[in-house]
């Protein structure tokens, strides 16, 4: 296929204890009053252009790249189009147990500068748990799925251990899974020096103590001390696109590139409500970032909303690729991948580094379609 042609698939897309000394600055009590109450609701659907760039450097003999590919349909995203244009092979396929879709391109071996852009056409809106909704019912086959152990996510061993004390005392789901997620907020924190979003190896993470991480490692560990005491559980593997509309800097894309704006989000299935939204990550990215001082407890006014709005809602500026785990990329001479949030490459027989999109070299970019 010629650089010029373009390809149109249009698809109906199916530690940081309490205890630690907490530093409130005046700039941050102000910032907190001047701000709108963080209380994502249903409301109408935004409607988003979202393009992957990638230009492969340095290539030598067999290239290829594989871009995630919006996969969820649901009733807070649903895609519409996908096109791209490349000067390689493209196609469009499926991973068969999670239904994670990708864009596949194949190079000539002497081609110089491969590049390949995709762009999808999505729609995302808020969601929140309706509390006093009752009687959703899951496949209980589905339900047993999420719930088993991955390579990142075991739940076994410190895994299962440190669950069954998270929740010690809790009956229900619905409190199981708010005694791990307040788990997760008290005893873990955002540490800035992770690479990307982080590696997601709940097991080491505990085992060392360290529990310092981003969102692939935070989130994961919700996922995974929820599905060790048997309540379903799965990361949701995206990328911000825009903004928060309630004024927190933390929880939107900051630029028009969105190649740092990867985020993992995760969701919980608890009876008679259905999958749940859940967002422990970002509560401490807000503890960590969005003031001056790094804010320890998350009953600090500036955290407090954020906190309690993320157990069972999350906002609409974000966009989900896809919840798989453990994936065998097409073609690849590498190995599995533990989860698909970043454009992945080949060139040479080399797998390229996805943390470092500079050196790749990828860009994302979203633009929003107003009616």
């Amino acid at each position: 296929m010629t650089p010029d042609r373009r390809q149109f698939l249009r698809c109906a897309a199916s530690s940081v204890a309490a205890s630690v000394p907490l530093f409130h600055s005046a700039g941050a009590f102000a910032q907190a009053a001047a701000q709108p109450a963080f209380n994502p609701q249903p409301s109408g659907w935004r409607t988003f252009d979202v393009t992957t760039r990638v230009d492969i450097l340095d290539a030598q003999g067999q290239t290829q790249a594989w871009l995630p590919v919006p996969s969820i349909e649901s009733d807070w995203q649903r895609g519409l189009t996908h096109d791209f244009s490349t000067n390689g092979k493209g196609r469009l396929v499926e991973d068969g147990r999670y239904g994670a879709r990708m864009l596949h391109v194949e190079f000539a071996a002497g081609e110089k500068a491969p590049f390949v852009e995709l762009t999808s056409r999505v729609q995302t809106r808020n969601r929140a748990a309706d509390w006093a909704q009752k009687g959703v019912s899951e496949d209980p086959a589905t339900l047993r799925f999420w719930t088993q152990p991955t390579k990142l996510l075991p739940t076994d061993g410190i895994v299962r251990d440190t669950a069954q004390k998270a929740v010690r005392g809790a009956r229900t789901d619905v409190q199981k899974a708010q005694a791990i997620y307040d788990w997760v907020v008290t005893n873990t924190y955002r540490e800035p020096t992770t690479r990307g979003c982080g590696p997601g190896d709940i097991k080491a993470l505990l085992e060392t103590g360290n529990l310092g991480g981003k969102c692939a490692d935070l989130n994961a560990l919700f996922v995974g001390l929820c599905r060790a005491v048997g309540v379903p559980a799965r990361d949701v593997y995206g990328v911000r696109l825009a903004p928060s509309a309630f004024g927190y800097k933390q929880l939107g894309a900051g630029s028009a590139s969105l190649k740092g704006a990867q985020h993992c989000r995760a969701e919980v299935f608890l009876n008679g409500l259905g999958w749940v939204a859940m967002d422990p990550a970002d509560v401490t990215k807000v503890m960590r970032h969005e003031a001056p001082d790094w804010i320890k407890t998350a009953q600090h006014p500036l955290v407090s909303p954020v906190n309690k709005a993320l157990f069972g809602s999350w906002e609409g500026n974000w966009m989900g690729w896809n919840m798989a785990h453990d994936l065998t990329l097409p073609g690849a001479q590498g190995p599995e991948i533990g989860f698909f949030m970043y454009p992945a490459a080949e060139t040479g027989g080399e797998r390229l580094d996805s943390y470092a999109p500079d050196d790749f070299k990828y860009q994302i970019s979203a633009r929003e379609i107003k009616a």
